[in-house]
Parts: structure tokens; sequence; C-alpha cells
């Protein structure tokens, strides 16, 4: 199914596809992961904490520098369905890039209702855009950028592939390859989502925001993955990308990373395993 007009879906249809809350019973264990491994990781690392780069209230990025010259910057966008979280929650994810020499850039920004999912695509861009021009100073390298989110962080993410970054004055793209994690490419359905009060999406704005309905301005390998455990929504969305983006196939690969064993909440902390198959791809990018 993938109608541009929200009606193709039912409201029951959509609450069951899109609420990963109700969907995984043990969540609340995963919410409580996150901050205090990310307290552990920011204590060990001593990041660079609230760098601006914005003039937005939430535009700030934490940095995490390795000990020597960094070879590449990874841009963590958290997830959270636009409305949710903070970056200090996903601190987590640094760890083995630091290890291989990366610097991470993990990022904030504004949230619904307070703002749109348009304006915090442009947040994302104005990100990348500080990291490529800025982000030496404070020893991130702008050489190699590789930008990755998990869920409405994928979705971000891919929209960046959509970008045309002449607009802010580069020449090519700044940005070397991108990982998907469990990203909403497909934002129509979310038309007939509770959560749409803070969204507040009609149809004509839902296109104009899904990355499926948009063509890539970069040819940067793409990684699509997702928990085979989530909803087949999300597994959905994850194979939508894949198909509609050819271009962006890293490659080698076959088909979107469908991680066993994982299901939205947990599939984020494989980037805590050094040896995960989504560490391992998104160290390949670099």
């Amino acid at each position: 199914m993938n109608r541009r007009a929200s009606g193709g879906y039912s409201t029951e249809f959509v609450e069951r596809g899109y609420n990963n809350r109700a969907a995984v019973a043990d969540h609340p264990r995963w919410l409580a992961h996150y901050p205090a491994a990310s307290a552990e990781i920011r204590a060990k690392l001593a990041p660079r904490l609230d760098l601006r780069y914005g003039t937005g209230p939430k535009e700030t990025l934490d940095l995490f520098v390795p000990s020597g010259r960094a070879r590449g910057t990874f841009v963590f966008i958290h997830g959270g369905y636009w409305r949710a979280f903070d970056k200090s929650d996903f601190s987590f994810v640094a760890t083995p890039f630091v290890a291989q020499g990366m610097a991470v850039a993990v990022v904030n920004y504004d949230l619904c209702p307070d703002v749109s999912i348009a304006t915090i695509v442009e947040e994302c861009r104005r990100a990348v855009v500080w990291v490529a021009r800025e982000g030496a100073a404070y020893g991130a390298s702008p050489s190699r950028i590789v930008v990755g989110g998990h869920s409405a962080g994928g979705h971000l993410t891919a929209m960046l592939f959509a970008t045309d970054w002449s607009a802010n004055g580069f020449a090519d793209t700044p940005i070397a390859g991108g990982v998907s994690l469990s990203g909403v490419h497909d934002l129509v359905p979310l038309v007939r989502f509770s959560f749409n009060v803070d969204f507040k999406l009609d149809d004509a704005e839902a296109v104009r925001q899904s990355p499926v309905f948009l063509t890539p301005r970069t040819r940067a390998p793409l990684v699509l993955a997702a928990g085979a455990d989530e909803t087949s929504e999300f597994v959905r969305q994850t194979q939508l990308l894949w198909g509609a983006w050819p271009q962006n196939r890293p490659a080698g690969a076959t088909g979107p990373m469908l991680v066993p064993a994982r299901n939205h909440y947990t599939v984020v902390t494989d980037f805590e395993d050094p040896g995960s198959e989504l560490t391992r791809a998104t160290l390949a990018l670099f």
C-alpha cells in the first residue's frame, strides 16, 4: 500500500502500524536505558556539549572526538516522532565510532508542535553545514561526513539526501554516506495517526516531506535498516525507499538490512556494539 491520499488508510491500520509503544510491551525498559547508557558515555568521553549550529532554541549538538585527528564525522539525528527525546538520550551511539577514529556529532532540533517537520528538516541541514564548515575548529572532520538517524531521524537523514546543497553554497553534497534506521519515508499514513495533532500534516505537506516522493540529489550510499521484529509498516517503510532510490544502494547490498530479534526500541542499541552488522555497515561508509 503506497497511496498519496490519507483516505486510503484507516485510523485503526495506522495506529497499529505506527504506535510503537503499543507494539513493544517492554518499551519503558529501553526508554530508561538510553539516557542511563548515554550519561556513562559522556562521563567517559567528555564531549563538547551544546555547540550551537543555528539560532533556534534547540539548534545545538554534542561533539565527541577521538584522541587523534578525526578521519571522518558521524552526524547522528535522534528519533522520537519529531516531538520527543533529546540529543542527551543518544550519546551511547558514539562509542564504536570514536574508537575507530571518527568524530560523532549528536544533533538536537526543535520539536513538534513548536515547529513543523519542514522546519526540523531545515535545522538538520544547518547542522550538516556547521559540521562541514565549522566542525574542524572543534575536532570534527569535514572531509568524510556520514549522516545517520533512527526513526524520525531516519526520515531526516533521507531528507538530507534529497537536499539541493548548492543553495547552501556547496558545489557538491557534503555527505559521503548515510544510514536510515527504522526511518519513516512516506509520511502520508501519518495524516491519520493520533500524533498528527502535533505534526499538523495534511496530504499535500505529507507528500512534500516524504523522501519516497522526492529525488535524491546525490549517489552517496544510504544504508536502509530496520529491526526484523518491528511492525509491518516500519519494515515496509524501509523497503519503500530501497525500491525508490536504487542509485543509493551500498555496493554489495541485496536488500534492506532487517536486524534479527530487534524491535523499534532495541535496534538502535546495536550502535553500542562495535561488532554489530549495523555498526560495521555504518563504519564501511567511511
